[in-house]
């Protein structure tokens, strides 16, 4: 099977030590596009550099995937920002305002950044006035053809709310389900009826379900920290989300007679068509895929399917589409919004959303196809198309 070719090293790579805690963070920069990267900022008990390089990595490929030279936002280079920390703990929030005042320099110039795993947009907002930062994705401010307009529309933009959720958090989720719908369209196969199981009931797991559901999937299955919430005949997945806390963990008092309580790992080995994790790295293993039972796994999390566990997979007919192509709407979302090639809108961005990721998908799959190949691997070598043209327009640093 054809494998994707060895990533370079990244342009730059640091470790920061907390000096209160002892407690370490890390910035991977893989590439600069005029001077700028961008990638979001986790904050995990056990985050290591080796993760977040692999991230920085991952968000040079989803810039590249979304180079249009004919739209206003032009990608940038891919960077990515991790904190080893449990973001329940109380330190905490000092740590991450720390880590944030010791990145300033990189994020002032060259890193914007947001919110990722353990981490939300309000929190990263809030961390960085008290950093002293006039903005998390300041460092793209220079490139803004009207700085004070695209300012205001981004913030017109995480001010509309769709159902008392706001649009910031549910374009990813939108981009995800696009990414499921266009595979089933591509197979053939109609909505009503594939089952759908979610690891990960927080931001894109939660929006990604409400999305599935409202296109009249079945959401059989979803997994948060307390376990696994099955229902066969499908969940009333509103009810979970309504019954959420801060952190996508489920109040069990809002369960349905016909629902039943599992373990934790039980997400992966129900009777579905469709596995989305979209909660933690690494969660599908080579220990663990042969409980996999499913046809398509839709990588809404980062890197949740380990290379040797895909390999196993592929061997038996499931199809993995990687995250760089299926996650990829949230930070295309910002920039587009930003650059402005769509409004502060709901209908126009998921729209959008929808559009690209059709567009996306349908590339990765025919190229996929063409190569004898994983869709991972048709996603790495349409990057390494584009790559060299980016490279001529830009510079590989500039």
């Amino acid at each position: 099977m054809p494998v994707a070719p060895t990533a370079p090293d990244p342009l730059m790579s640091l470790t920061w030590t907390d000096h209160i805690t002892g407690r370490r963070g890390h910035l991977v920069v893989d590439r600069l596009v005029r001077g700028v990267s961008s990638g979001g900022l986790r904050m995990r008990d056990g985050c290591t550099l080796d993760e977040v390089t692999g991230l920085a990595r991952g968000m040079t490929m989803k810039e590249v995937l979304h180079y249009d030279p004919d739209a206003r936002y032009v990608p940038l280079g891919g960077a990515k920002g991790g904190i080893d920390c449990d973001p329940r703990d109380p330190e905490a929030y000092g740590v991450l305002v720390r880590y944030l005042r010791a990145m300033r320099p990189y994020i002032e110039q060259h890193w914007t950044t947001g919110e990722d795993l353990g981490l939300t947009q309000d929190l990263v907002d809030r961390a960085a006035a008290d950093a002293g930062l006039v903005s998390s994705v300041q460092a793209v401010y220079p490139l803004l053809h009207d700085e004070t307009a695209a300012r205001r529309r981004l913030a017109d933009a995480f001010a509309v709310e769709v159902d008392g959720i706001g649009l910031d958090e549910l374009v990813g989720g939108c981009g995800v389900a696009e990414a499921v719908l266009a595979a089933l369209d591509r197979a053939g196969l109609p909505y009503a009826g594939t089952r759908v199981s979610v690891q990960g009931l927080g931001t894109m797991g939660g929006a990604t379900a409400r999305f599935l559901a409202r296109a009249g999937l079945d959401v059989v299955a979803v997994a948060d920290v307390r376990g696994t919430i099955v229902n066969p005949a499908g969940l009333d997945i509103e009810a979970l989300l309504a019954a959420r806390d801060a952190h996508g963990t489920v109040d069990r008092a809002a369960l349905r007679p016909g629902d039943r309580e599992l373990p934790g790992p039980a997400w992966l080995a129900v009777d579905a068509d469709v596995l989305v994790p979209a909660a933690v790295s690494y969660v599908i293993d080579a220990t663990n895929q042969h409980h996999i039972r499913a046809r398509w796994i839709v990588e809404a999390a980062n890197m949740p399917v380990l290379p040797g566990a895909e390999e196993l997979l592929t061997a038996r007919g499931i199809t993995v589409l990687p995250d760089v192509v299926v996650n990829s709407g949230t930070n295309a979302w910002w920039w587009w919004t930003l650059f402005g090639d769509i409004g502060a809108d709901a209908d126009e961005a998921f729209a959008h959303t929808r559009r690209a990721m059709r567009v996306l998908i349908d590339l990765m799959l025919t190229r996929a196809e063409a190569d004898d190949t994983t869709p991972r691997a048709a996603a790495h070598a349409i990057v390494a198309d584009r790559l060299p043209v980016i490279a001529e327009r830009f510079g590989w640093y500039r």
